[in-house]
């Protein structure tokens, strides 16, 4: 098939730029042509001719080549990746108007669709489309967004109904995703498509030994790791209190900081503050191949994302990859994830799996965000001492990393969904906000309205290229 691939892409820093990058010639390779889409202001490109793609390769182009490509040889599918960014801007247009395959890298995506519209002018049209995304919220909280007041508000209303409602086939990343939206839109075709990440075959012993000894961590040192973005979403000033508070239980503990911080989180001087520094890492960049190693090198990792645009993290599917035990957040959207409970050490409830040895089936540990201080210092303290229940946890994180989240397992999910995607109507845009699907040749109509040509041929032939 002729596939049109709206995307980050690198050099980006995005986990979903890296996905596609990754994903894309994969399918390539098993016979589709794909032009990948993306945003031209963020990315050099080279020339490309003006013929159609050809079985088998990937050429990447501005996205405002789409529209006449498309008119000059129609593309089977455009498929959008979407995330709660904003190197996702510049998809939004063409997602409305050119129905696809919209696969959602995270569930919640007002801070994406809220930054695409008020800082460029359009409150009025952000307005319009909150209230239609979200009928049941009094209008007046869409003044929150309008005055600048962003961020934790705009977990509490998704502003998903776009996404869904526009595209022939929706995608999840995540199955508590999938089941959310098949509640609240029955009637709209879905898929979950896995999120493969992670190196199958990387020697794990030899990149721990690596990455400790570049960075003169000892061999018997418990090493609890963060990576990616330091933020307050990732709760690392909760990590670090927590880190010092099981020193006294877990001696040979170090914390690994891999990834840049929020300047507002104060991080330094907390470190400082509780005498840390002899005992944490920091490194502030990595490659992709040094990220991996230090992951590698951690005996723990905690992903402690909220609050959660319902994403599926990258770094802890990784770390599920090279079998490390690992501490999450117990989310609706992670559910379906055999995960215990630091406060008992069984399983979370309720639980779909009855069996009295359900426990040694765990893939994780998770964190009720309502007990995070003394739930963390707790899951810290039984994994920093208890090698057996790292191994363990390790173990079965990598058979579920085989099962669930392998690039091969992704590879499969796409082919079915875009299968599917092409034999599926064109949803109706009625009813929604007129700026979500505008008359591209209002403009031109306007300046012949002001000469007052009325061709009737030239006015059919805008009607024509408007559609």
């Amino acid at each position: 098939m002729r596939l049109a691939w709206f995307s980050p892409w690198p050099p980006q820093r995005s986990g979903v730029a890296g996905r596609s990058a990754e994903l894309v010639p994969i399918l390539a390779a098993r016979g589709h042509a794909i032009d990948v889409f993306v945003d031209a202001k963020r990315r050099r490109l080279d020339p490309v001719s003006d013929d159609p793609p050809v079985a088998g390769s990937v050429r990447v182009l501005s996205a405002h080549d789409f529209v006449w490509r498309r008119r000059k040889y129609p593309y089977d599918l455009p498929i959008y990746q979407i995330g709660n960014s904003h190197l996702h801007r510049f998809v939004w247009p063409y997602l409305f108007k050119y129905p696809g395959l919209a696969v959602l890298h995270d569930g919640r995506v007002h801070h994406a669709r809220a930054e695409a519209l008020v800082p460029h002018a359009r409150t009025r049209d952000y307005r319009a489309e909150f209230a239609w995304n979200h009928p049941d919220v009094p209008p007046a909280a869409a003044e929150f967004a309008a005055l600048g007041l962003d961020g934790i508000l705009y977990y509490q209303w998704p502003m998903l109904r776009g996404v869904v409602e526009s595209a022939r086939l929706v995608a999840a990343h995540s199955r508590g995703l999938a089941t959310m939206i098949a509640r609240q839109w029955p009637d709209r075709p879905l898929e979950h498509i896995a999120l493969g990440e992670g190196p199958p075959n990387l020697d794990v012993p030899a990149a721990r030994r690596a990455f400790r000894a570049r960075h003169q961590i000892a061999d018997t040192a418990i090493v609890f790791g963060v990576h990616g973005g330091l933020t307050a979403e990732k709760r690392v000033r909760e990590v670090v209190a927590a880190f010092a508070a099981i020193r006294v239980s877990v001696p040979h503990a170090h914390l690994l900081l891999v990834g840049p911080a929020d300047p507002w989180l104060g991080l330094e001087d907390q470190i400082t503050s509780l005498g840390l520094t002899a005992h944490m890492t920091r490194v502030l960049t990595t490659d992709d191949e040094t990220f991996d190693q230090s992951i590698a090198a951690c005996d723990v990792t905690l992903n402690l994302r909220w609050p959660t645009a319902l994403e599926t993290s990258g770094p802890w599917v990784r770390s599920l990859a090279m079998g490390c035990a690992t501490v999450i957040v117990d989310t609706a959207h992670q559910a379906h994830v055999p995960a215990l409970d630091p406060r008992t050490w069984r399983r979370h409830a309720p639980a779909s799996d009855p069996d009295p040895q359900a426990e040694a089936r765990a893939v994780t540990v998770a964190i009720d965000v309502r007990d995070l201080a003394p739930s963390l210092s707790h899951a810290m303290s039984r994994l920093g001492s208890d090698a057996a229940l790292r191994a363990a946890l390790g173990r079965e994180a990598r058979r579920w990393w085989e099962r669930e989240h392998t690039v091969e397992r992704m590879a499969q999910d796409y082919e079915r969904a875009i299968a599917r995607a092409v034999q599926e109507p064109e949803p109706s845009a009625s009813g929604w906000p007129a700026h979500m699907r505008p008359d591209t040749a209002a403009h031109a109509h306007e300046v012949l309205d002001a000469a007052g040509f009325d061709d009737p041929q030239v006015r059919a032939r805008l009607a024509e290229l408007g559609s």
